[in-house]
């Protein structure tokens, strides 16, 4: 598979860029920032997007998605999550989260399986960072958004975040193969079995 990353933003955030291997089409994961610089790194790629999905509606992932969507693309959010585009108060993530419109804003549920860029991703529902939060997983690869990170896991002290809801994800996230590897919302690649076996956030977790 090809992958792409670009992070450079004020918040680290990675925006994973997804091809199957030959094909053109490439799947854009959490555009928080900097579209045509996003489009640029296709372009050198040899890529072109189908679709963005966001892991979670928080800015740093999501602020840009509807400027880079434009009219032609659609963007895939969790109907929890897809609440902070249409009305922000009543999502309340307790700092103030502008987001992009998006034309064509479309919800997804767990177990869902969209066919995509040349490879399929299952849509799994892990939330306690945001209601609506998502990981993503293909063949080789778990998309883990804000969830797991190397060596770390993500915040779940926001108003609309859930502590018991966080470690049921993140006990579902144990469950994942170890030779999956993880790619993060922030900071350097990682696998499921590396983070098993010396994550402290997961070592205590059954």
């Amino acid at each position: 598979m090809w992958q792409a990353c670009f992070d450079r933003n004020p918040y680290g955030t990675n925006c994973w860029l997804l091809a199957a291997h030959g094909s053109h089409d490439a799947v854009v994961i959490d555009v928080g920032f900097e579209p045509d610089l996003v489009r640029d790194l296709l372009r050198a790629g040899g890529k072109q997007p189908v679709a963005v999905l966001l892991t979670h509606a928080h800015l740093d992932h999501a602020e840009a998605a509807g400027s880079f969507a434009g009219d032609d693309l659609p963007v895939y959010v969790h109907e929890a999550d897809a609440v902070a585009f249409r009305d922000p108060e009543l999502w309340n993530p307790g700092f103030d989260n502008p987001l992009t419109a998006v034309k064509d804003l479309r919800t997804i549920a767990d177990g869902d399986v969209l066919e995509l860029a040349g490879f399929h991703v299952e849509v799994q529902h892990t939330p306690g960072h945001t209601p609506g939060h998502c990981c993503f997983r293909t063949d080789a690869t778990i998309l883990s958004g804000d969830l797991v990170f190397a060596g770390s896991i993500g915040r779940s002290d926001f108003p609309n975040s859930s502590p018991d809801a966080m470690a049921a994800s993140l006990r579902r996230f144990l469950m994942l193969p170890d030779e999956l590897s993880v790619l993060p919302g922030h900071g350097p690649t990682t696998t499921v079995g590396r983070e098993r076996a010396s994550n402290p956030f997961l070592t205590g977790l059954g």
